[in-house]
């Protein structure tokens, strides 16, 4: 018997994709955008001018009540505790073997409220972990389904979106958290991103989401601004050197491995604490590389070799437009990660030379 596929999600900005005639793709259960008028383009507008990006697929948890913040402390690896009203940070949910649930950004709203930001194939997922590690004196609150985010990013999202809004994003520190009106709609905005570009993050009720697209958009036209999809999105954070969670990041690896140690305060308590702490004192037996390939794209999946033997496995590859190199990111034993090591990358049955570099590929100039 014939079973029917699951129906997709669309975002409050479906509509608006298709008027501007953007190529969607299936993506964490949503219809998305992957490009409109193609990648390099679309990169290369972030990185010069500004880009204009629908995410509102991305999760929304909000908790609130005297033993927020507690909570977030126990459940997130960062410092939660330490974070002020109107402060922003990235951090690890991790499980009791030390492993990745999801990566998020926690932001502190309010003296007694919280915003966390979770990756949207997780939304389930992080819901359930959550709930089995809530604590007292706290009220939690799944949005996801009814908030919008829509992301502003490069060198002149400031002073676009700073002519859309009342709030001071001008002297907004970077993972700063602010409350405002954007194109004449209740918002909350935060100096966070995904590009490596400065650039600000926009969320508002699904209604009022259109309103918010169509401002931005028509206040950045001379400026250059350009709508992003999905494919541009991965190419600016591979070249940042961002981890992506399901690729580079899942419950099969642990912070340390990863790259993401600096995440971990293990002067506190929290889940995967011990065991986590105990593999950094060990010291990892593999770890993420960045890699330049010459004369071939990695893909996710690749096999990284040595000599012929296979050492290690590519978790996110492209070419970076910025860096205009083939770069990678990928799992190879420590001895191997030291920078300068000569490695190869077996695509389509060639091994074509890599070589361990420092990242990120790419840091927008000072």
């Amino acid at each position: 018997m014939a079973t029917e596929a699951p129906t997709m999600r669309r975002t409050p900005l479906y509509d608006k994709h298709a008027e501007l005639g953007a190529k969607m793709v299936p993506f964490a259960g949503y219809e998305m955008p992957i490009q409109y008028e193609g990648i390099v383009a679309e990169h290369r507008a972030v990185r010069g001018r500004a880009g204009l990006f629908d995410l509102s697929h991305m999760g929304e948890f909000f908790f609130r009540g005297r033993g927020a913040g507690e909570t977030l402390d126990r459940l997130v690896s960062s410092d939660i505790a330490g974070l002020a009203v109107g402060q922003a940070r990235y951090g690890l949910l991790t499980n009791e073997r030390g492993t990745i649930v999801d990566d998020v950004i926690v932001y502190r709203i309010s003296e007694a409220e919280y915003m966390v930001v979770v990756n949207a194939a997780n939304i389930a997922k992080d819901r359930a972990h959550v709930l089995a590690h809530l604590g007292e004196d706290v009220a939690f609150d799944d949005r996801s389904f009814g908030t919008a985010l829509v992301a502003i990013q490069g060198p002149r999202a400031v002073e676009i979106l700073a002519s859309e809004t009342d709030a001071d994003v001008r002297s907004l520190p970077s993972f700063g958290v602010t409350q405002g009106r954007v194109a004449r709609t209740r918002a909350t905005l935060a100096r966070t991103g995904y590009t490596g570009e400065d650039g600000f993050e926009v969320f508002v009720a699904n209604t009022d989401a259109a309103a918010v697209w169509d401002g931005l958009l028509a206040a950045g036209r001379e400026a250059g601004i350009k709508p992003i999809g999905l494919g541009a999105r991965d190419t600016l954070r591979l070249e940042a050197r961002f981890s992506l969670y399901g690729n580079d990041i899942d419950e099969t690896t642990d912070p340390i491995e990863a790259g993401l140690g600096w995440t971990c305060k293990l002067d506190k308590a929290f889940v995967g604490r011990d065991v986590i702490a105990a593999k950094k004192a060990a010291g990892p037996k593999r770890k993420i590389a960045g890699l330049v390939i010459q004369g071939g794209v990695a893909r996710h999946g690749h096999e990284v070799t040595q000599d012929g033997d296979v050492v290690g496995q590519v978790t996110s590859g492209t070419y970076g437009p910025t860096v205009e190199k083939n770069i990678a990111l990928a799992y190879v034993p420590t001895t191997l990660s030291k920078i300068g090591t000569a490695l190869a990358v077996r695509i389509r049955g060639k091994d074509v030379p890599a070589t361990v570099v420092k990242t990120p590929f790419y840091r927008r100039p000072e």
